[in-house]
């Protein structure tokens, strides 16, 4: 590939990559469609977009899907599609109590996985683990496919020593704040490593796999051990300055009103506290029921218990206030809500979270969509795997100031020269 020189020569590469990557994104919303469609779309000419159109199929991006047949006189136009098997993606979704390793394909379905009920190790422990099964989860594909990874995609809490108290956690996860496992996880798997916080990650798998589709500006909320958030503005995920905006769980919130929430040696507590499903499997062990995983924590939520609707509304009491303040300063017309576990939860958690909004709206504020999330006990997993697509093949703002924080080509698999 040329690497022009400063100036125009600069400008005109980003901004192919920019168009390319705008594309693909268009194509992965609407499924299918023509060369007039995407040039309408994107206005550009039909000579650019026949250009880009053709590098995309010819790098195995893209693929043809027939020919349109109604409503059309003349020659019926040819459409296009984004091809699965196009590129794949390795995520690696680090918890305090688990370690999941998956591989998608560029269409977001996972081909393999690899999974640890563990409180997290120390880190050369969990080294040596991910390591096999970035092994384990790449083998499934052939020599040829893994020639097409794009990556791998790190997603973890940030700050894995903290909070303990609040979750319920006796280990001690302090070495992990001062290793950069990102950088000793590439050394080991010789691959390019996207690293982001959990919540940004799933956040971004909703964004690029799941309601993003449709939506290009949401706030997003995942009710699991913790709680994770993140924000999307304008097709791209909100970072802040240490990588932790929209991080709501760990909003100023009230204390819970719940007998079985520990003492506090102040007047507030953060929202992790309450909306999460360590606070629910908490109130359940102080009132004798045990619950030791996810699968019991949902039979419990699927028997319609009674601590369980006492959580739900102490959880939803935090939420809504710490929902509302983000919305006045993001201004978001989006809510998406997801969780770990189901049998009515999520859609319990959107209900009330929708009417408590609506309660607390202010003047000239309208009360956001609130929406369910994709990937339940996936997204943090399918997190991780869509950073290398979303960093790879997104239309990011950074594609066009040149400052790209991929560690790959925007093509990793063939590399275009200036159209």
């Amino acid at each position: 590939m040329r690497h022009p020189g400063p100036g125009r020569g600069t400008n005109s590469v980003n901004l192919r990559q920019y168009n390319e990557r705008s594309l693909l994104q268009r194509l992965r919303r609407a499924g299918e469609a023509s060369k007039a469609d995407l040039a309408r779309w994107a206005q550009l000419t039909n000579t650019a977009v026949g250009s880009i159109v053709q590098s995309l199929e010819e790098a195995g991006l893209i693929e043809a899907a027939g020919r349109r047949h109604e409503g059309q006189r003349g020659q019926p136009a040819g459409l296009y599609r984004i091809n699965p098997q196009g590129a794949y993606g390795v995520g690696v979704r680090l918890d305090r109590t688990s370690i999941e390793t998956v591989l998608i394909d560029l269409g977001g379905r996972i081909l393999a996985r690899e999974v640890h009920d563990l409180v997290l190790p120390h880190p050369d422990e969990a080294l040596a683990l991910v390591r096999t099964d970035v092994a384990r989860v790449l083998s499934s594909l052939s020599s040829t496919q893994r020639g097409r990874v794009a990556g791998v995609g790190l997603a973890q809490p940030y700050n894995l020593g903290s909070w303990l108290r609040q979750l319920g956690l006796e280990a001690d996860f302090r070495v992990w704040d001062e290793v950069d496992f990102g950088e000793r996880l590439a050394e080991a798997v010789q691959q390019p490593v996207f690293k982001e916080n959990d919540g940004n990650a799933a956040a971004i798998a909703e964004l690029v796999f799941g309601v993003g589709r449709q939506e290009n500006d949401f706030l997003y909320v995942y009710v699991g051990a913790a709680l994770g958030a993140g924000a999307v503005l304008g097709g791209e995920s909100l970072r802040g300055h240490t990588g932790n905006a929209a991080d709501l769980g760990l909003m100023p919130v009230p204390p819970s009103t719940l007998p079985s929430a520990p003492a506090l040696g102040g007047k507030w507590d953060i929202l992790l506290s309450r909306a999460s499903l360590n606070a629910l499997a908490r109130h359940l062990r102080f009132h004798g029921v045990q619950a030791t995983g996810n699968p019991q924590l949902e039979a419990l939520v699927q028997a319609g218990r009674a601590e369980v609707h006492e959580w739900l509304d102490d959880c939803v009491d935090a939420l809504v206030p710490a929902v509302r303040a983000t919305l006045a300063v993001l201004d978001l017309p989006a809510v998406v809500i997801d969780c770990d576990i189901d049998a009515g939860l999520i859609d319990a958690l959107i209900e009330r979270t929708e009417r408590g909004l609506r309660e607390i709206a202010p003047e000239s504020r309208q009360v956001p969509r609130l929406l369910r999330g994709s990937f339940r006990a996936d997204a943090g997993a399918i997190g991780a795997a869509s950073l290398p697509m979303f960093f790879n093949f997104s239309p990011r703002a950074d594609v066009l100031r040149g400052h790209s924080t991929a560690r790959v080509p925007a093509h990793p698999f063939r590399e275009f020269t200036d159209a």
